[in-house]
């Protein structure tokens, strides 16, 4: 099949819409369900990201991508007891796909409502029984089980988007897209990540772990597929924090900074220990966290609208309780898609646990910041790769 007929283009207004190939056949086949514009976007950059993963890592990828950046991306490290409560896993015998997928899933929740997931590994049974319970659009992977596509055609009342894509397929050398009707042209991004592009350690420290090593990879890999200017943090194999599509480095490291933060509060007793309304659903659960880590939840208690999220009125968590649990989050990545032009870039990034730092290097400024990683005995690579994505 050389082309394939689209519900629509960006918008509902703008048809027809089709995707097509010039020469050979589609690398896609459509096994449930009709794809959108935006839906094939997500899903051809994200099954980019997830081999890219898989092939650096050697381990099970997954990502879960809204509007054509990721929301969440990991490899299939196992869950602690903690994870697997906040990621909503009760219940499923976990694979490593599914522990990828549940972590790519959980990271930032609210940005991945809706989202289109991609897998590096065949569907298996575990993981479609983890995306039945979230609400997705739909789902890229090179095979499927028969038990977890019975499962994921289920979904959205049968409407549910399955696409199958060929792993072998290699695009063209040369990739072509129209602008207002003008075209543009550029070779492909077949640039590979791996351990090779952290050699130029510019710090005094110089210990980089095993884990350092792939908490960065997995950064910069994350980056090479996120809409510029972007940050990525990533701690235990998976993103944390992505802050994408930012005019300004420095709001993107906030961004994603602020995302990584809320993670690791969604992990304080504090918040494990909320008792929520019954019958209140997942994303509404997700929203009340938020709101409850948040500054807005002293308006919450003064408006009394608490009674609408929980059982019982939970006590402030105060600001000087944030900053002592956000204290014991150590050990964070972060990458950085072009160079960090001021230090104030790894000030905030050490505020939420970052220890080693990838970024091109090339800044005017880089003996500041430099200096200010090394204020913190950071360990910081210049790889000399910029990773534009638009």
């Amino acid at each position: 099949m050389k082309e394939l007929e689209l519900k629509y283009g960006c918008n509902p207004n703008q048809k027809p819409a089709k995707v097509f190939v010039d020469e050979g056949d589609l690398p896609i086949t459509v096994l449930n369900g009709r794809p959108g514009y935006i839906n094939l976007l997500d899903a051809l950059n994200g099954w980019q990201l997830v081999k890219e993963l898989k092939e650096a890592t050697g381990i099970p990828a997954a990502t879960s991508f809204k509007h054509v950046s990721p929301a969440g991306a990991a490899v299939g490290t196992p869950l602690s007891d903690t994870l697997k409560k906040i990621y909503f896993t009760d219940g499923v015998e976990l694979t490593p796909l599914a522990c990828a997928y549940a972590r790519a899933r959980g990271a930032d929740r609210m940005s991945s409502f809706g989202d289109f997931i991609s897998l590096s590994d065949e569907c298996d049974e575990a993981t479609a029984l983890l995306i039945k319970k979230e609400v997705s659009d739909g789902i890229i992977a090179p095979s499927y089980s028969a038990k977890a596509l019975e499962i994921l055609k289920a979904k959205k009342n049968g409407n549910y988007c399955v696409i199958q894509i060929d792993p072998s397929y290699v695009p063209p050398a040369t990739e072509v897209k129209q602008v207002f009707g003008i075209k543009f042209e550029q070779g492909h991004n077949f640039l590979k990540i791996d351990d090779s592009c952290l050699s130029n350690i510019v710090t005094k420290n110089k210990n980089l772990s095993a884990d350092d090593k792939r908490n960065l990879v997995i950064a910069l890999i994350t980056l090479k597929y996120t809409q510029s200017n972007s940050v990525c943090y990533v701690k235990d194999g998976q993103a944390i924090g992505i802050g994408a599509g930012q005019q300004s480095r420095v709001h993107c490291t906030r961004l994603a900074g602020q995302k990584a933060d809320n993670w690791w509060l969604r992990q304080s007793p504090k918040v494990l220990g909320l008792e929520f309304v019954d019958g209140i659903k997942r994303a509404d659960r997700d929203n009340a966290i938020d709101v409850y880590i948040g500054e807005e939840y002293e308006d919450v208690l003064a408006e009394g609208k608490w009674q609408t999220l929980f059982k019982t009125k939970p006590g402030v968590f105060t600001r000087e309780e944030k900053k002592e649990w956000l204290s014991k989050n150590t050990g964070v990545a972060v990458g950085s898609d072009a160079f960090f032009p001021f230090g104030d870039n790894i000030e905030r990034a050490r505020k939420s646990g970052v220890t080693v730092v990838a970024q091109p290097g090339g800044s005017v400024r880089d003996d500041q910041v430099i200096e200010t990683a090394d204020k913190y005995n950071m360990v910081m690579c210049f790889n000399g790769i910029r990773l534009f994505h638009h």
